[in-house]
């Protein structure tokens, strides 16, 4: 046994000694500008459709249109991966080994046979998942995978946080999806058939926004200071060698899976559904991985301008929902100037992170008392919605989508969540879009659908706290949370009495 304890102490030694690896021969790269990609199939379709528009309106414009549709958002990113012909700049918090994951990165790989040129950047938290994978893509010659802010030691991601806990602890959750510079999209959702709708078991209401524009040349900026950051490592830095996954692939694995046929380029670039706006990419600078940003390098510096002083409505989406003391305070004082305030995060029976519940329920009390209505999205089963309110709605097993509109003009999508992590550890990125068309539609969904696939948070006339269901056959009350167990509801309190907020 003594001697177990000796080994392990000396691989940790060894762990520690070793370090990251040196990045002074590492070569920097950047996105491909216009005169590069105007002549790819993409840049056919897409710039005569600006043209038009920009001919007669602002040229800061950009076209948005919401992904809210699970099996369309996959449909669509294979769509643009099997039009791209110039790049791919890919940046993903989680890609998971599963049929959505592999179809998208076999659809990746024939993208670099025929040329293109692939840029993968990876959170490493998650990256195990599909090391295989990364490791057999970066060999091809067309293709980089990086990992941002990789454990050390690699084998074990436990030994990485106890060596350096700082910045291990600090993730990069940003999500986008670029191809050659014209498109992109960016959103909630990471990469797996719980976040496509793939599966019979958990499954992730999300949104992203497809755009195309100026914004999309901010988004492949963004992403080239990210991929040139102090954190991104190449990952033949980190894994020397590598064999080929797709030997181990059952032939059937990807037969009922989706296709690009199934999303028609035309029909997408010359959809109705497109809106014309100002569109803002907002994002933390990559130094905040290293935990040395300043201020007016964060995301929440631009969310703040964003959300402004609202004077009529204010409607929260986040799925992990921790408003601190600062935070009840900040909202409490925008309810208490007559704006209606909104939130809907998970119920604790839908989210997949328990622990960050608890920092949300024992500041649930005060919310309500300032007069902020409070809603839980229920759990349920089925099939995902095809507009806006799927993102919205029980057809999911959680709530995924992080959004929000200020008085029926602004919104904005993207990966932050209302928590401490969002704000002060992990890089987020998303869109602020001035579009009245579609702040009203988020407004229309609180009103008409979210009371109905939520439990609304309430308190009786003595101050008692419950949650009400609203069913067709009647309304029901639940006095303890609903479909929780006593020691789930326990654990809750307990672990919402500890100072940890600032890790949720």
């Amino acid at each position: 046994m003594f001697r177990v304890f000796l080994l392990s102490l000396l691989l940790f030694c060894c762990a520690a000694c070793t370090g990251l690896p040196d990045l002074t021969q590492r070569e920097a790269s950047y996105a491909f500008n216009l005169a590069q990609t105007q002549h790819s199939r993409l840049g056919q379709r897409i710039l005569p459709v600006l043209e038009e528009h920009l001919a007669t309106n602002s040229s800061q414009q950009s076209a948005v249109v919401m992904l809210a549709d699970a099996e369309q958002a996959l449909a669509t990113r294979l769509l643009l991966t099997a039009q791209a012909d110039v790049s791919l700049d890919l940046q993903y918090y989680i890609w998971r080994n599963d049929s959505s994951g592999q179809q998208l990165l076999e659809a990746i790989y024939a993208a670099a046979e025929r040329g293109v040129r692939v840029r993968l950047l990876m959170d490493d938290l998650h990256s195990r998942d599909a090391d295989a994978w990364f490791a057999y893509l970066n060999q091809h010659p067309n293709i980089q995978v990086r990992l941002f802010n990789p454990f050390i030691p690699r084998f074990s991601r436990a030994l990485g946080f106890m060596f350096d806990f700082s910045r291990a602890n600090r993730r990069m959750h940003n999500k986008s999806f670029t191809v050659d510079n014209l498109a992109t999209i960016v959103g909630g959702r990471n990469i797996g058939n719980d976040y496509f709708d793939r599966t019979d078991g958990f499954y992730f209401a999300d949104l992203d926004v497809l755009a195309m524009g100026p914004v999309v040349n901010a988004v492949s900026d963004d992403f080239d200071e990210y991929w040139n950051s102090d954190s991104a490592y190449p990952y033949e830095l980190l894994h020397p060698s590598a064999n080929n996954p797709r030997q181990g692939l059952p032939n059937n694995d990807l037969a009922d899976l989706v296709t690009p046929q199934q999303v028609s380029l035309d029909k997408l670039i010359q959809a109705k559904r497109w809106q014309w706006a100002n569109v803002a990419m907002i994002s933390d600078s990559p130094n905040k991985g290293l935990g040395t940003a300043s201020p007016e390098e964060l995301i929440t510096d631009a969310l703040t301008r964003a959300i402004g002083s609202p004077e009529q409505q204010l409607l929260l989406v986040s799925p992990y929902f921790v408003p601190t003391a600062t935070g009840v305070d900040a909202l409490a004082t925008i309810a208490a100037q007559g704006v209606e305030v909104k939130v809907l995060t998970n119920a604790f029976a839908t989210t997949d992170v328990a622990i960050v519940h608890s920092g949300y329920a024992k500041r649930r009390r005060a919310l309500l008392e300032a007069g902020i209505q409070l809603f839980e999205m229920r759990p349920s089963n089925g099939s995902s919605d095809p507009t806006i309110t799927g993102a919205f709605s029980s057809s999911a097993s959680s709530l995924h989508a992080k959004t929000f509109a200020v008085d029926q003009y602004r919104i904005f999508v993207g990966s932050f969540n209302f928590d401490p992590r969002s704000a002060r550890l992990n890089t987020e990125l998303g869109f602020i879009i001035d579009n009245q068309h579609l702040a009203t539609q988020l407004a229309e969904i609180f009103t008409n659908n979210v009371p109905y696939s939520s439990y609304q948070v309430l308190l009786d006339e003595d101050g008692h706290m419950y949650w009400l269901e609203r069913r067709p056959e009647g309304n029901i009350r639940h006095d303890q949370e609903p479909q929780t167990s006593w020691f789930q509801r326990f654990a809750a309190g307990f672990f919402g009495l500890l100072p940890i907020d600032w890790l949720l």
